[in-house]
């Protein structure tokens, strides 16, 4: 506004205090009161839109087969191996117990896996039970077996021979291996999948039936997970022998909320309470001034969650970290208003006059930089990444919120509250007065200094990767990273792949070309490096037919007619004229049939085939890889069936496949938005300095530190994830913020004061240049204090931040003032009206 106008919205300001606290404390009760529709919600899937590809391919794979949501027991004896009688008991205890956890659909373990095998007397009959039942095929054989369940007194009775026989059949059998058990015997696993209440469950329910669910939804993960921990928990006091972790998509989801909730209740107060009041303290010496800037700091935090709440916003990993976020951003336009202030109250001025004087020369520079941070934040809705879009229009309302609480609920307050300042000149301003000598006396050498640094650093930048690691959000203090990192290490992976292969024909499957093209499919991917299991149903049909074959070895194999005996579950007679095709898939078809009807209830088929026997599902466990490598791996296994099975329809997704997706096109997201914002930074900045040249100079210390601070972190880090990609631009505005008040500070030193460009500078660094000194060190205190966030994203973004706003300090203190210095002509003696 113009400063006639300003002064006179000072003068009321400060006239009225009590009328403005009033109404900047309805203002927060008004905005705080939607923090009451704050949902907190765990599911990873919140990281993906609704119309994201691979997420509708995901659901439709999970709504054709069994759920893969899941919870695992990794379970390692301290001493012994699995096929220990007291291990195999606690595994068999826990596999009845799991069933126990809310929404279970399935649990598989090595004592319920559901084995296949015939009877001694008529090997032509075919018996399908868990595989601690299997009997001695020298042992008469209890029919009653086949549907019976296990019992602690059959693993007592079972004898070493046995126990033998049954770790070998395990060890060689593709459904277990390095899926629930790892070649060596010294690793099991029990895995539980659950099936967890959706939105969509919703549809159709009113009242108080609507709010019952709704509450069932939010806290489904946190039923499940404290069931399984509680089975942990058991476990280890029932066997001390074991060392028992858990991982899994449940605990990935309960460890998001988790550990943004601990963020919340850690590091907000650390802030709040510790840096901030410290920080502000030690640089302006007033307590008064602190205390009111913490208020405004609250203010700003309970309006910028309740404003979540009005726009229908979740609380999810990086929501936890807003809090933080704005209070270390509401402090800048605070310390202006103070630093002004002070430094007219110390010239002798009154405190009223002081305060208007304040906010006279600051309320330009202030709503430009407040302006600028809110459309470098509103640039986050450029993002793949729901949740990083919500927060960057969480923080915006923060940030507009402090602007608002600053420049009229501090002065109010300032007015009420007791002010002292010391007479003599601060050693805070005296050392800005004798930096400022020496950047104008070493203008000429400093400018090509500083470029040459810039630019030296900058060559770094290529060595960033835009790479990503979802197990990797959470760093190595989090149980749920280092117990997913040894099951990785020693059984199988987090991160999986499915593919639907769909024949688009009931009873698709069975055919033999079909079935072959399967298997080719499974035995391609054996061989990738990154694979470590792959499940497929053509596993299941080999057993079944060695077990028509009398259980011999070597007739497990996909059944196929031939003229010769062997392994040939259909033997053709010499002449015979016969649809080869026909025989086989009728075969197969009584074998999906037989081991079908002869599972237990919770163990169907339906994990790997779908109702109508036209598609099956493939599920390959991979080794914990970066964005690149699972990219590369989906376009390895894109071109083989496009090669391989043109006519089929294949679908594959998970939640690996699409965090690597969005993790690349979030950045490509970022970049644009950030270039839509620097454009539109640039003319406000242009509009508001009046004056083109100026304008365009602005853009170097604005893109210089962004491009400098990315460059240190391919020095030191060379990885560019998710947390990352928005970084450019949240810091563009928060970078606009010190070339705005020392590029407002030069000019009005030119304009009003008439003074030459050396003195310029000086004015600018005796005015401003503490204040900016004391923005920068509780901005980057601010956001180091995100750095020691447990939730990676928000650490990494909380110190790049912290470095790109260091940079910008010194960029816009080193190599602007010579910049300024270099281009500037005199300029006419004007007051700006």
């Amino acid at each position: 506004m113009p400063e006639n106008n300003t002064v006179k919205f000072g003068r009321f300001v400060i006239s009225h205090p009590w009328l403005i606290i009033l109404a900047s404390i309805l203002l927060v009760v008004a905005t705080t009161f939607g923090a009451r529709f704050l949902e907190i919600k765990t599911d990873y899937r919140v990281f993906f839109a609704e119309d994201n590809p691979q997420l509708i391919a995901f659901e439709n794979i999970q709504n054709t087969y069994d759920k893969a949501d899941n919870a695992m027991f990794v379970i390692t004896p301290k001493e012994g191996s699995v096929f220990d009688r007291e291990t195999l008991k606690s595994i068999h205890w826990l596999t009845e117990q799991a069933w126990q956890i809310p929404y279970t659909t399935r649990v598989d373990s090595i004592t319920n896996y559901q084995h296949t095998w015939v009877t001694p007397e008529d090997e032509d009959y075919m018996l399908v039970g868990a595989l601690l039942c299997i009997p001695d095929k020298s042992s008469n054989f209890d029919s009653e077996c086949e549907h019976e369940s296990v019992t602690e007194q059959m693993i007592d009775d079972l004898s070493d021979a046995e126990i033998k026989r049954l770790q070998d059949i395990v060890l060689h059998e593709p459904q277990l291996l390095n899926r629930v058990i790892n070649p060596d015997s010294s690793v099991t696993a029990v895995n539980v999948t659950v099936q967890l209440p959706q939105d969509p469950d919703l549809e159709g329910i009113e009242g108080k039936a609507w709010k019952e669910k709704k509450t069932e939804i939010l806290t489904a993960v946190t039923k499940v997970s404290e069931h399984v921990q509680d089975l942990q928990t058991q476990l280890m006091e029932r066997n001390p022998n074991l060392e028992v972790r858990l991982t899994g998509v449940v605990m990935m989801n309960n460890t998001f909320a988790e550990t943004g909730k601990n963020d919340m209740m850690t590091l907000t107060p650390i802030m709040l309470f510790l840096v901030i009041p410290l920080a502000l303290y030690f640089m302006i010496r007033s307590i008064s001034g602190t205390v009111a800037s913490v208020v405004i700091i609250i203010f700003s935090i309970m309006g910028a969650l309740g404003g979540a709440g009005w726009l229908g916003i979740a609380m999810t990993a990086p929501m936890f970290s807003v809090p933080t976020v704005v209070a270390t951003m509401a402090v800048a336009d605070s310390v202006h208003l103070l630093v002004t202030f002070l430094q007219g109250m110390r010239h002798g001025m009154s405190k009223q006059d002081a305060m208007v004087e304040s906010i006279r020369i600051n309320m330009m520079p202030i709503f430009l930089t407040s302006i600028t941070t809110v459309i470098g934040f509103m640039t986050m809705n450029f993002s793949e990444v729901p949740p990083l879009r919500d927060m960057g229009n969480t923080v915006a309302v923060g940030v507009t919120l402090a602007f608002i609480f600053s420049v009229t609920f501090l002065p109010a307050m300032m007015m009420l509250l007791p002010v002292k300042v010391s007479d003599k000149k601060s050693k805070g301003h005296h050392w800005m007065d004798s930096f400022a000598d020496f950047v104008v006396n070493k203008r000429k050498i400093l400018l090509p200094v500083m470029a040459v640094v810039s630019i030296a650093i900058i060559a770094a930048i290529p060595k960033n990767e835009l790479n990503d690691e979802f197990v990797k959000y959470f760093d190595e203090s989090i149980d749920f990273r280092v117990d997913s990192d040894y099951t990785a290490e020693n059984l199988t992976g987090l991160y999986t792949a499915f593919y639907s292969i769909d024949t688009k024909t009931g009873s698709g499957i069975h055919e033999p070309e079909f079935m072959a093209m399967l298997q080719d499919f499974v035995e391609y991917a054996e061989q990738q490096p990154e694979v470590l299991h792959v499940q497929s149903y053509t596993d299941v049909m080999k057993r079944l037919n060695k077990s028509m074959n009398g259980d011999r070895e070597e007739c497990y194999a996909l059944p196929k007619p031939s003229l010769e005996e062997g392994c040939n579950a259909v033997l053709l007679e010499d002449g015979e004229v016969a649809e080869l095709g026909t025989l086989i898939r009728e075969l197969t078809a009584q074998y999906t049939l037989i081991y079908e009807t002869s599972l237990p209830r919770g163990l169907s088929i339906n994990n790997q085939v779908n109702s109508d026997k036209s598609a099956t599902r493939i599920q390959l466990a991979l080794e914990n890889l970066s964005s690149v490598q699972v990219l590369n791996l989906e376009d390895r296994f894109s071109n083989w069936f496009k090669q391989n099975a043109p006519a089929m329809e294949i679908s594959g997704s998970s939640p690996a496949i699409m965090f690597a997706h969005i993790g690349q096109n979030n950045i490509y997201s970022m970049l644009k938005g950030t270039a839509w914002a620097l454009v539109l930074i640039s003319l406000l900045l242009i509009f508001a300095l009046r004056s083109l040249k100026l304008g365009m100079l602005s853009l170097i210390p604005n893109i210089v530190p962004m491009a400098v601070a990315f460059g240190i972190w391919g020095i030191f880090q060379g990885q560019i994830g998710m947390g990352l990609s928005v970084v450019t631009g949240m810091t563009l505005g928060i970078v606009v913020d010190d070339t705005v008040h020392f590029m407002s500070k030069y000019l009005r030193a030119r304009r009003e004061k008439g003074l030459d460009k050396e003195a310029a500078v000086k004015y600018a660094f005796h005015t401003v240049g503490m204040a900016l000194t004391v923005t920068t060190i509780v901005l980057v205190l601010g956001f180091l204090v995100l750095g020691m966030s447990h939730y990676v994203m928000n650490s990494h973004m909380g110190i790049l931040t912290a470095i790109t706003l260091a940079v910008a300090l010194i960029i816009d203190f080193l190599l602007l003032p010579p910049l300024l210095m270099l281009g500037s002509k005199k300029l006419k003696d004007k007051v700006a009206n």
